[in-house]
């Protein structure tokens, strides 16, 4: 049985920041309950080793789309079934709101108590919570990735608008 998450929180750094720190998945220990260790192997694919009420679990995962400012989206190809997608909305120059939706597959007698405890639930919340702790904390990012993965043939990249003086930016009119 899958299983939906849905939880957000508004953090007080710029969309930039809240981005650039979350592709920093090594640094998820810092604020994540539960994760012992993220290896990042290449630029679209990382290795956990979680250990959840006494559970240890290793799995990898695949960014399958991943778009500067606006979202990270993941599922795991190996181990557990999870999938999901962050996403950051600009709410003014110095406020994010991120959302965090995944699924996953509970797995065992344990797990699948503890999602009916709404555990879950109360981890991603909690998680999300300590983010912004440690965003807002720092003030500022570890590092980033800029990287866009997973731009659709249907979504083709449109060239920037020029002005009149051949700036980029939006056409008058």
């Amino acid at each position: 049985m899958t299983t939906d998450v849905v939880q957000t929180v508004d953090v007080a750094v710029p969309v930039s920041t809240a981005y650039n720190q979350w592709t920093q998945f090594e640094s998820f220990p810092k604020f994540m309950e539960g994760i012992e260790r993220i290896e990042q192997l290449t630029p679209t694919r990382t290795h956990w080793v979680t250990k959840i009420a006494g559970v240890q679990r290793e799995f990898d995962a695949e960014i399958t789309e991943q778009h500067p400012d606006e979202r990270v989206a993941w599922r795991t190809d190996r181990g557990t079934h999870q999938a999901g997608v962050v996403t950051f909305h600009r709410l003014d120059d110095k406020h994010t709101r991120v959302t965090l939706q995944m699924e996953h597959d509970p797995e065992g007698f344990t797990e699948k108590a503890g999602e009916a405890l709404g555990i879950v639930q109360r981890r991603v919340k909690g998680d999300l919570e300590h983010f912004k702790e440690f965003i807002e904390s720092r003030g500022r990012e570890e590092g980033g990735w800029r990287g866009d993965v997973g731009r659709s043939p249907q979504q083709p990249q449109t060239p920037p608008q020029t002005g009149p003086s051949g700036v980029p930016g939006n056409l008058p009119g």
